[in-house]
């Protein structure tokens, strides 16, 4: 079956509604099997073009999740990017501002974690953490040093996004390709998740009263991030909207999305020149005696 990735693209100029999006929609797969089959597919071509990636040396890319508490980041991640080879592949995952991030501008810590070229970065959380959560709670700008003047809350977003879509150009100039992936789960879905994590020893560790307590702002989180998409997705680093509330269907449109950014790179090995060649056939010779 051949998955379309491109309808849950937010495209540029586009004003989406994010309750007018699906949060779930039809299997793209048969059955249990037949979603394994499909997975293991994608995950081997995506080692492929990894190993590609790695050889050529001539981009990078970056991956960014975003959602809310459950939405199935972590799985997504680690059964998306199974394949790929750990020395080509950096995971980060933003947990709240250290004192040392918080003396910096709010961009520093993520740009730090920027993966080379030839390499694959993924940004578990982002530097949109500072216009999502810290949006929901402005309290939190407190902690940010900020002078009285850039504390304007008519500009401030304004500026964040600009800052962050000035820095993703610079990027795909630079030859860093952006995708920024918005897992889209329910507030249903969510609770059903928060149940079922209290009886999982593998999950009700990082599971806390601070993750109910973020449920009372639901509909904020979903105001500012229908305002992000809206706002940060471009033709150089666009936005997917990804239905959630069924993991294994999230996780093959995931590994879609990111097939389709690297089938799109021009990719090489590079080429064995004269001199090399005849370096490898001296080797050959040596080998043999």
């Amino acid at each position: 079956m051949k998955i379309d990735s491109e309808k849950f693209r937010v495209r540029p100029g586009e004003v989406i509604k994010l309750n007018q999006l699906p949060t779930r929609v039809a299997p793209l797969y048969r059955s249990k099997k037949n979603y394994s089959a499909i997975l293991r597919q994608h995950v081997s071509e995506l080692s492929d073009l990894q190993q590609l990636l790695y050889g050529s040396n001539r981009y990078a890319l970056l991956l960014i999740f975003q959602g809310m508490d459950a939405a199935g980041k972590d799985g997504a991640i680690r059964h998306v990017m199974s394949g790929i080879n750990p020395q080509g592949c950096d995971v980060t995952s933003f947990k709240q501002p250290s004192a040392d991030e918080l003396e910096h501008d709010f961009l520093w810590r993520s740009t730090r974690r920027l993966p080379e070229r030839g390499r694959i970065g993924i940004f578990n959380r982002s530097y949109y953490e500072e216009v999502l959560v810290t949006r929901v709670h402005p309290e939190l700008l407190d902690n940010e040093g900020l002078a009285k003047e850039l504390r304007d809350d008519k500009n401030l977003w304004q500026q964040r996004y600009r800052s962050i879509i000035d820095l993703e150009r610079h990027l795909h100039d630079n030859g860093t390709r952006t995708i920024k992936i918005f897992l889209h789960l329910s507030h249903e879905e969510q609770r059903k998740r928060f149940l079922e994590r209290i009886d999982q020893p593998d999950k009700n560790w990082k599971f806390s009263l601070a993750d109910i307590h973020e449920r009372k702002y639901w509909k904020k989180y979903m105001d500012v991030f229908q305002d992000c998409l809206n706002t940060t997705s471009t033709a150089h680093a666009p936005w997917f909207a990804v239905p959630a509330d069924d993991k294994e269907n999230a996780r093959l449109i995931v590994s879609t999305i990111v097939l389709n950014a690297l089938r799109s790179l021009e990719m090489a090995y590079p080429k064995t020149t004269a001199k090399r060649r005849a370096e490898l056939l001296a080797i050959r010779k040596h080998l043999k005696k």
